[in-house]
């Protein structure tokens, strides 16, 4: 018998339709259902939950349950905090999107009855996606010192730019002089990296994108280098303290702070439905080849 965990950050009465799909769905082909315990308060808002449905506490996750599938009910956002919760487990996400965009949550909440009969089926494909792994003299993100789309260095509030010395392999590459930079693994591509203007990567590239946000030189462009490298960064500037991120975490650093980051040692596992691509989610979430302009007069 196949066993779903179920995981949202927040259900909403039109949500809860959709919700209410999967327990159907569920109780029709057999389907064990268990939800984490905030899935299990917020659904209770608007669904009364059948008694065979678990609550199980995030603390408690790992702790011998055997879990086939985690849904991840909402958007990329709320698979990000997936991601943190399966870590190292290797149990695979399924992405339903709830949102608005959906790169990495690429599974339409009308598709959710399709999906349950495919994962039964075996109708689907594992996608490894790397994740970055972050350490520092100070210990900063220890309880979960990962990202699965990036990690920034910025400035803080309306500070002047800040310098930032970086570093690969050993061998110095350039002081940004900058806001910022991001260092963005293939699935955080369309994210901040793609709004400062770096290149997409098809999520199983093996590389990672050096990203200035907003650069004072010009000429200075975003760099791709193997997801082999290891990068070392300082960061420098009028301000005492500055911001580091990893996903939507954030913590303060300073002009001590030596961090270093790597390939993490695993990878999250996506499940990947047929005819669900990358190259499908670009052309759609995009609207690559579309002509939008209304000729009519």
């Amino acid at each position: 018998m196949i066993h779903i965990l179920v995981f949202a950050k927040s259900i909403d009465a039109e949500q809860a339709v959709f919700v209410k799909e999967l327990i159907d769905k569920c109780a029709a082909t057999s389907v064990k259902l268990s939800f984490f315990d905030k899935m299990y308060s917020e659904t209770s808002k608007w669904l009364s939950i059948p008694e065979d449905i678990k609550c199980l506490p995030v603390t408690d996750f790992g702790n011998g349950v055997g879990i086939d599938f985690l849904f991840s009910l909402g958007g990329d956002g709320t698979l990000l905090e997936a991601s943190m919760i399966i870590a190292d487990s290797g149990i695979p996400i399924v992405g339903i999107n709830m949102g608005r965009l959906g790169f990495l949550a690429s599974i339409e909440k009308k598709l959710i009855a399709q999906t349950i009969d495919k994962l039964i089926n075996g109708e689907y494909t594992l996608e490894k996606r790397a994740l970055l792994h972050f350490t520092s003299n100070e210990s900063q993100f220890s309880a979960f010192p990962y990202a699965l789309n990036d990690m920034t260095l910025i400035k803080r509030d309306h500070s002047s730019m800040v310098v930032i010395h970086t570093v690969v392999n050993g061998e110095f590459l350039n002081s940004y002089w900058a806001d910022g930079v991001i260092l963005s693994t293939p699935t955080g591509s369309t994210g901040y990296n793609l709004s400062c203007g770096g290149p997409i990567l098809i999520p199983t590239a093996e590389n990672f994108i050096i990203t200035p946000i907003a650069p004072h030189n010009l000429s200075v462009r975003p760099l791709v280098v193997p997801d082999s490298s290891i990068l070392e960064f300082t960061i420098e500037g009028r301000g005492e303290n500055f911001l580091c991120t990893l996903d939507s975490r954030h913590e303060v650093i300073s002009q001590s702070t030596k961090i270093k980051v790597r390939k993490a040692p695993f990878a999250i596992n996506l499940v990947k439905l047929p005819k669900i691509t990358f190259m499908k989610t670009m052309r759609d979430k995009l609207q690559w080849g579309r002509d939008t302009r209304n000729y009519k007069k």
